[in-house]
């Protein structure tokens, strides 16, 4: 069984490319820390989703984004420009889950639903027990993938 399960914040936004068959390829990197204090260390992993799905959560997928990831993992070796061999940490999306909430530059806007105004949320925080600057989420709200 290859299963690596991550959580960690985007590096910078999401890249979308298309092969030579239409597939949609979305890619991105995310920090994962480990430790804390001066023994703290943070391994980049370079992660890719094929297809619809990856099409679908591109927008969510900015710098800062904190997410949950479930993959297939491998290590790619490579030889860069001054001739030392590398290894990138890759991981094949199985699972993706968007974490914590987006700043107020990339707020998305939502319909509050005003006749519930205390009822759960799918995060599962009740709207009265968010701060000011987190976006509340109603059931009809689309799921981003």
């Amino acid at each position: 069984m290859n299963s690596w399960n991550f959580s960690g914040n985007l590096g910078s936004d999401c890249e979308q490319r298309y092969s030579q068959n239409g597939d949609a390829v979305t890619s991105f990197s995310v920090a994962v820390k480990a430790g804390y204090g001066d023994k703290a260390v943070t391994t980049w992993v370079r992660c890719t989703m094929f297809g619809k799905r990856g099409e679908s959560v591109a927008p969510y997928l900015t710098k800062g984004q904190l997410v949950g990831v479930s993959g297939e993992f491998s290590a790619r070796e490579w030889t860069d420009k001054e001739g030392q061999k590398r290894t990138s940490i890759e991981v094949r999306v199985v699972d993706l889950t968007l974490l914590g909430k987006r700043d107020d530059s990339q707020e998305v806007r939502h319909h509050e639903d005003r006749k519930h105004p205390g009822a759960p949320i799918k995060n599962g925080y009740s709207r009265e027990s968010q701060s000011a600057h987190e976006p509340a989420f109603d059931e009809s709200d689309p799921i981003p993938f």
